[in-house]
């Protein structure tokens, strides 16, 4: 019985820390599903899926550039790549080359930033910044997203 015990007890940290690795893995992606839903705003407006509306398209833009204010540390925990929790898509090369990492998430920081200037004046200034957006967006998955 005292075995039984003590050994429940050593086990019991494995599992909070893969619970918080789960949790961290998800809220990652949270915060991407929101710059998505921000994306698909502009890039809704800019196929002709919906209508060009400049509050909208700002709305967008403004609410990406508070999103780039996040501190992303916490959500990029080791433990949390592809080869560790179930569900990630974040490679391991994030964790092996932070600072390209870092060089692209500022691109993609510029990006948003110059977006955030343009959304609101046409649908040509919006889709010209969302083809730069995007880009950069690509270039962090190609390198450090599992398909």
């Amino acid at each position: 019985m005292r075995i039984a015990l003590i050994a429940a007890v050593l086990a019991a940290p494995t599992f909070v820390i893969a619970d918080q690795a789960q949790d961290t893995v998800e809220a990652r992606q949270g915060y991407y599903k929101l710059l998505g839903a921000n994306m698909g705003v502009f890039a809704s407006m800019a196929k002709g899926a919906v209508e060009y509306d400049a509050a909208a398209a700002q709305t967008a833009a403004d609410n990406m550039s508070v999103l780039t204010s996040y501190n992303l540390a916490p959500l990029f925990a080791p433990g949390t790549s592809s080869e560790d929790v179930d569900g990630s898509r974040a490679l391991p090369a994030i964790w092996s080359d932070m600072a390209g990492v870092q060089e692209k998430g500022a691109a993609f920081v510029a990006a948003v930033a110059n977006m955030k200037e343009v959304a609101g004046q046409g649908k040509a200034e919006m889709a010209g910044a969302l083809g730069q957006l995007g880009g950069t967006c690509k270039a962090c998955h190609k390198a450090y997203r599992a398909k």
